[in-house]
């Protein structure tokens, strides 16, 4: 390859590959690929696809003749899979084999087992029976064998093959040869071969068992696997097939989902499915989002509200406009999520799979050598080839290859069903791994929506609801988040109408209404005083530390935005720069907006209690006399108190890190039992004490919602997003949460935990099942079918005990009431 391919940007392509049994497949189509310079390849078993990634100059076509080149078919996946219910082609035609197979293997296993049965010349007629399951029933594996000998490779395949064509031989030999074609023959069934000499035995209970026990082993075992994949087709079918697209004028027309556009209005009627991520523009109705994201409670939807393609509508009638189609919806987000998570490898898998691309030559070494030996100690050939064709059969790499790929792929279809998404294998055991959680408080902790806790007005003046109403209509024209949820508190409905709004960065508003000039800001009478007031209440950040949680989304302490500056009790920093330096940027404006009479004792008293409750707080100012204080806090998730309580209680230890005020941060820490706070924090500050506390030897998680947690979600050992937050926090987590429920990360941990588990006792069964059963058959104290049945066995448990995963409930993690600490939580 050349230089100029070797530098180019890596590509990623994703190959289905078809034709692979075991774990030495994988084995040699991942050293196939990656002999190609600059290419490294990871394939799974469970899904049969492989990722490749390589260089631009690497195309598709080459990977796949290196791939068909190693014996198996490789293809590039349908960029739009039609729904199907069922992909039962291959599985037709394998039933059907398996069902003709048993038909023909029936009364040669109940002749070769019950002596009683035996009647004359019954060998003959088992002979006649065996020999189609010998060459049809078993050819998958006799064809597969072929294509590994062509590319000088032995497989799974290769050890069932040689184990019936030995079996087959000796018995042909036996019959023609050997004695045992005399019509009175009988021969006794023992689970233990015989080992005596005399007349040999035929051994064609095992030509028929091991193709027939295998060929329901490998069925058996697709299904499962398909089922543990059920994530995926389950997301598949959310998607809707089509939708009714409502035009200018009203008229409706059915149209393919393909041919909606953003901006399209579309309805959804009750009993439908949201067809795209959207704004409810006219209507309302409940919304069930159970399947897309795991929340059983309906969710009401109206005019603004936003809605997630997949979810069924099961009220009214709605009109929705479309925000995101195709791979830019929330639903395909996860669908990608979880496929990738799926697609990718354990680093206890690649131990798996590097002993598998030795395990087949081993085991035909040992066979050979098992022969020699038997033959060498003088036993019969009979003894010895039972001996050799038992190790053949028995050994099974298909346990290893399946071990890790099927409890992943269990694991992240239950999670997505829960609502826990995460990247890949190393998410699930970096999950497992962490001792210290560090939590971002906006839009995580708490719901990041500004709503008012309380209305205080002066005495005597205009009272707590002419001044909201006179506040609100001032704020009509805002979109700060503090003026939306004074706005959403009076009401949209009766307000008088405003002129002359200005608005002022780091300050507030103001406006003309019903003749009075009516401002809404931060009280600078109390932040010129430092520590006085309202300083120290659960300000915005400054403005030189933007966003802290989810853009568009009311936090605490709502983010600076261009031309939409911080408002409310102004930060510490702030309010230190406005009395120190008279010159600072908004402090003529905050001089022309000092009230012409000082803060009645009721207003100051107010806003020092909004102060200890950590809640932002702005004056109502009419004419110049401040009429009200109006608080406002951000609420504590309902989840997050259960989900600190349960990190708790599985041995993690939650720390508080915000850009949010000390008194903020103390209030909601508080409340939540967490003790270790860290207020102020700036982007860098948090990265800096992931930093920190990795290098005391912890194992960090981070979880947060904003673009300023994005440094500390890249340089944890692992990064937790919530769902609703921006498209940069969640695309440097290794974890989204996708419901608005803290309580979810517990549930994710305890997950973690139990794959963990499941992982270790199927590799457990997989190394221990051959180091038994290889040394039992190379000693003959297993008969070949026995083997073949045990073979067969030893995936089905593997592959069954990871599907106890797709019933996991985070039953522990909700049992019982959490206790709440004492401090008072913010209330709406």
């Amino acid at each position: 390859m050349s230089s100029t391919a070797t530098a180019s940007p890596a590509t990623e392509t994703e190959l289905i590959v078809g034709g692979m049994t075991c774990a030495a497949c994988v084995a040699r189509i991942e050293k196939k690929l990656g002999r190609l310079d600059g290419v490294s390849a990871t394939v799974n078993l469970a899904t049969g696809r492989a990722r490749v990634s390589h260089p631009a100059a690497v195309t598709p076509a080459e990977l796949i003749a290196v791939v068909e080149g190693a014996g198996f078919t490789a293809a590039l996946p349908e960029p739009e899979r039609p729904a199907a219910p069922d992909d039962d082609g291959p599985g037709t035609a394998a039933l059907t084999r398996l069902l003709l197979t048993a038909l023909l293997s029936v009364p040669v296993l109940v002749l070769s087992m019950v002596p009683a049965l035996q009647f004359r010349n019954w060998q003959w007629l088992c002979f006649v029976l065996a020999t189609p399951v010998a060459a049809w029933g078993a050819w998958p594996f006799h064809e597969r064998a072929l294509r590994g000998l062509r590319h000088s490779a032995a497989t799974m395949d290769t050890l069932v093959s040689l184990g019936v064509l030995a079996s087959y031989s000796w018995s042909a030999y036996a019959l023609f040869l050997g004695g045992a074609g005399n019509p009175d023959m009988r021969m006794p069934f023992t689970l233990v071969p015989s080992m005596s000499g005399g007349t040999a035995d035929v051994y064609l209970e095992a030509v028929v068992g091991v193709p027939l026990f295998v060929l329901t082993g490998r069925l058996l075992e697709a299904r499962a696997r398909r089922g543990t994949g059920s994530a995926l087709r389950a997301l598949a079918s959310l998607a809707a097939k089509d939708v009714t697209v409502r035009a200018a004028d009203g008229a409706e027309r059915r149209v393919p989902i393909a041919e909606l556009r953003v901006g399209d209005r579309f309805v959804v009627r009750p009993g439908e499915r949201v067809a795209t991520d959207g704004t409810v523009v006219a209507g309302s109705s409940a919304l069930d989002l159970s399947l897309v994201t795991g929340e059983s409670a309906p969710v009401e939807a109206g005019p603004g509200s936003s809605v997630v393609g997949g979810a069924v509508n099961s009220g009214g009638l709605l009109e929705v406009r479309a925000e995101a189609v195709g791979a830019d919806t929330q639903l395909a987000r996860i669908a990608r999520l979880v496929e990738e998570a799926q697609a990718g490898k354990a680093k206890v898998q690649r131990l798996a799979d590097a002993v598998a691309g030795v395990f087949v030559p081993a085991v035909l070494a040992v066979a050979v050598t098992v022969l020699g030996f038997w033959l060498g100690a003088g036993a019969s050939p009979q003894a010895a080839v039972t001996a050799a064709v038992a190790v053949l059969v028995v050994a099974c790499p298909c346990a290893l290859g399946l071990a890790t790929p099927t409890a992943l792929l269990a694991a992240t279809g239950r999670g997505a069903g829960l609502g826990i998404l995460v990247r890949g294998p190393q998410a699930l055991e970096g999950l497992r791994r962490v001792d210290t959680v560090v939590l971002d408080k906006t839009g995580t902790l708490t719901t990041g929506s500004m709503t008012v806790t309380a209305v205080t007005p002066r005495p005597g003046g205009l009272g707590a609801e002419t001044a909201v109403r006179l506040a609100a209509a001032a704020e009509s024209g805002s979109e700060h988040p503090v003026g939306r949820a004074i706005h959403a508190f009076a009401g949209a409905g009766g307000l008088p109408p405003a002129t002359e709004f200005t608005a002022t960065p780091g300050v507030g508003v103001s406006a003309t209404v019903e003749g009075h000039r009516v401002e809404v800001g931060r009280p600078e009478a109390a932040s010129a005083e430092p520590g006085g007031g309202v300083r120290g209440t659960a300000p915005e950040i400054p403005p030189a530390e933007p966003a802290d949680g989810l853009p568009g989304a009311a936090p605490e302490t709502p983010r600076a935005e261009p031309g939409n500056g911080p408002r409310g009790a102004a930060p510490e920093n702030a309010s230190a720069a406005t009395a120190s330096n008279p010159g600072a940027e908004g402090s003529a404006e905050s001089r022309r907006r000092q009230p012409d009479h000082p803060l009645p004792e009721a207003l100051a008293t107010a806003l020092r209690t909004a102060e200890q409750d950590g809640h932002t707080a702005v004056t109502v100012t009419v004419n110049g006399t401040p009429e009200a204080v109006i608080a406002l806090g951000d609420t504590v998730r309902a989840g997050s108190y259960r989900a600190v309580d349960h990190l708790k209680r599985l041995g993690l230890r939650p720390v508080l890190a915000t850009g949010d005020s000390e008194a903020a941060a103390r209030t909601v820490a508080a409340g939540l039992g967490i003790t270790e706070v860290h207020a102020r924090a700036t982007p860098e500050d948090k990265a800096g004490l992931v930093r920190a506390l990795r290098a005391k030897g912890h194992r960090v998680a981070v979880i947060g919602d904003g673009v300023n947690d994005t440094a500390a979600l890249a340089g944890a050992d692992l990064g937790i997003a919530m769902g609703s937050g921006t498209d940069a926090a969640i695309g440097a987590a290794d974890v989204t949460l996708v419901r608005e429920d803290m309580g979810t990360l517990a549930d994710a941990v305890r997950l973690a935990r139990r794959t963990s588990v499941t992982v270790r006792a199927n590799l457990a069964w997989a190394f221990g099942y051959n180091l038994v059963t290889v040394p039992l058959a190379a000693v003959g104290l297993l008969s070949p079918m026995v083997a073949a049945a045990a073979m067969s066995v030893s995936s089905l448990l593997v592959v069954g005990n990871s599907l106890r995963l797709r019933g996991w409930q985070p039953v522990p993690a909700r049992t019982g009431r959490s206790r709440r600490p004492a401090p008072t939580r913010e209330e709406s």
